[in-house]
C-alpha cells in the first residue's frame, strides 16, 4: 500500500500522454462545443462558456477516460474481459467502449442508481456487458466490483482514480485551449472522484498557467474539501446520494495529490441551489442537465464580483436525468429558496379547528401542498404533517409567530432530514 501511494503522489499526466489520448480517442468521442451562454454572460456581466460535455453520444464525459483505458488494454487483458463499478456516467462510457471494441465487461452500479442510467448502460453495451445491480453507494459497488474482479481475474477500469483514465479526461482541457483564442481566466469544474480535475488542471496549469481552477463538489460528499483540508485522503462515513454524479466516499489517491497541487480553490455546493439551477437551465435555455452537470454553473454565485468582465468556463459534464426525478427537484429547489416549509401543527380536536388555521394562521398568499392528518379521540390534540408553500421567503418568521400565537405550532421539519426524508 505505501508503494502505491509513493507511485501515485509521483504521477503527473505529461502533455505527451493527453495528445496521445486524444488521438486515440478521437474515433469515438465527440470534440464539444464551446457555447457562449448569454443567459449566464448577462447575469454575471462577464464571458461566460459552457463546454458541453452532456453532448457526448453517453451523454457525459466519462466516455473520454473509459474508451482510452480500455482501447490501451494488452490484447490479452482484453480477450479476459473488464470490469467497473460506477453510479452511472463511467459505467455507460465502459459500456460505450466495450460494444466498439467487442470486449466483454461487467459493470456494478448501485441498486439507488436511477433508472435511466441502468437503462442507457444496457443499451449502449448491448450483448457485451452484464449489469449487476449491488450496494447503495459507488463505494459499495466497487467493494463488490473488486471481489467479482480477483475471483476472475478481470481488468479493473476504474472511473477516476487510473492513469489512462485521467489521460482521457485530461483532453478536454486541450479542446478548450484549441477552441478560444482569448485567455481562459477561470474554469470551474465538478468533482466526484476527482479524475477529471485532476486531467484538466495538468493541462492548464502546462499550458495556461495564469488560469484559476475550481473544483465543485456537493455540500452532502465533500470528499476532497475534508481530505485537502486534512491534508490526506479521507473517507467519508455518510454522504447524501442525490447528486449521485459526484457523490463519493474517497477521492483517488492519484488525483488528491495532483489537486491538492493544482487546485486555486475548492467550493461545495448544497443540493438545493444545485437543483435551482437544473430548472433554471431548462426553464432559461431549454438545457437538460444532471445534477452533477450543473455544479460548475452553481458555483458561480459566489464569484460573481471575481469574474466581472472575465473569460469563464463552466464544464456542463453530463445530462444523465431522469425524468421522474423532476418532483424532488423541484421541492429541493424551492426548500433552498426558503418557499417551502413542513411543521408538525398540533390541532385542538374540536369542529373548527382546520378553518381557524386556514383563516387566522395561513397569509393571504401561503398554500397548503402537503396534509397527512389522524384524529384521536382520547387526546386533547391531534398532530398532523403540513407542508406549507410561501409566495416570499420573508413570509416564514411571521407564518411561525401566528402559528405559536393561536397555539397550532408544533415542530418544524425542514432542518430535520432524518424525518424529513419520508416527506420527498
Amino acid at each position: 500500500m505505501n508503494m502505491l501511494l509513493e507511485k501515485d503522489r509521483k504521477y503527473k499526466p505529461t502533455l505527451e500522454a493527453v495528445k496521445e489520448a486524444a488521438e486515440r480517442i478521437s474515433r469515438v468521442v465527440l470534440k464539444t462545443p464551446l457555447a457562449d451562454s448569454f443567459t449566464y454572460s448577462k447575469r454575471y456581466e462577464a464571458n461566460i462558456l459552457l463546454k458541453r460535455e452532456d453532448l457526448q453520444q453517453v451523454r457525459s464525459y466519462k466516455i473520454r477516460g473509459a474508451y482510452n483505458k480500455i482501447s490501451s488494454l494488452p490484447q490479452d487483458q482484453l480477450k479476459r474481459g473488464v470490469i467497473c463499478a460506477s453510479a452511472g456516467n463511467h459505467a455507460q462510457g465502459v459500456a460505450f467502449a466495450c460494444n466498439k471494441l467487442r470486449a466483454k465487461g461487467v459493470i456494478y452500479m448501485p441498486i439507488t442508481t436511477p433508472r435511466q442510467k441502468v437503462e442507457q448502460t444496457q443499451m449502449f453495451g448491448g450483448e457485451w456487458v452484464e449489469v449487476i445491480l449491488k450496494g447503495d453507494t459507488f463505494d459499495d459497488s466497487f467493494k463488490s466490483a473488486m471481489k467479482h474482479k480477483e475471483k476472475f481475474g478481470l481488468v479493473f477500469i476504474h472511473p477516476f482514480d487510473d492513469e489512462k483514465v485521467i489521460e482521457g479526461q485530461a483532453t478536454i482541457g486541450l479542446e478548450i485551449l484549441e477552441q478560444t483564442d482569448a485567455p481562459v481566466d477561470y474554469v470551474f469544474a465538478p468533482l466526484g472522484g476527482g479524475g477529471l480535475l485532476a486531467g484538466i488542471s495538468t493541462v492548464f496549469k502546462k499550458l495556461s498557467p495564469n488560469t484559476k481552477i475550481i473544483g465543485v463538489e456537493p455540500t452532502g460528499a465533500p470528499s476532497m474539501t475534508s481530505s485537502l483540508k486534512e491534508g490526506k485522503v479521507v473517507e467519508l462515513s455518510e454522504i447524501e446520494r442525490f447528486v449521485d454524479g459526484a457523490a463519493v466516499q474517497k477521492v483517488g489517491n492519484r488525483n488528491f495529490e495532483i489537486c491538492k497541487e493544482n487546485l486555486d480553490d475548492m467550493i461545495c455546493i448544497p443540493e438545493g441551489k444545485i437543483c435551482q439551477t437544473i430548472l433554471d437551465l431548462y426553464n432559461q435555455d431549454a438545457l437538460v442537465v444532471e445534477p452533477a452537470g450543473a455544479m460548475a454553473i452553481s458555483a458561480l454565485d459566489l464569484y460573481a464580483e471575481e469574474i466581472k468582465g472575465k473569460n469563464v468556463v463552466c464544464i456542463v459534464s453530463g445530462s444523465n436525468n431522469d425524468i421522474t426525478r423532476t418532483a424532488e427537484i423541484k421541492e429541493r429547489a424551492l426548500l433552498y429558496a426558503g418557499i417551502k416549509h413542513y411543521f408538525i401543527v398540533s390541532f385542538p380536536q374540536r369542529a373548527g379547528a382546520l378553518k381557524e388555521f386556514v383563516a387566522k394562521v395561513l397569509g393571504p398568499n401561503d398554500d397548503i401542498t402537503h396534509f397527512e392528518y389522524s384524529k384521536k379521540h382520547h387526546r386533547e390534540n391531534g398532530p398532523a404533517v403540513v407542508g406549507i408553500e410561501l409566495n416570499d421567503p420573508a413570509d416564514f418568521e411571521p407564518l411561525v409567530e401566528r402559528m405559536k400565537k393561536k397555539n397550532f405550532y408544533g415542530e418544524y421539519l425542514n432542518d430535520k432530514p432524518n424525518l424529513f426524508q419520508f416527506l420527498v
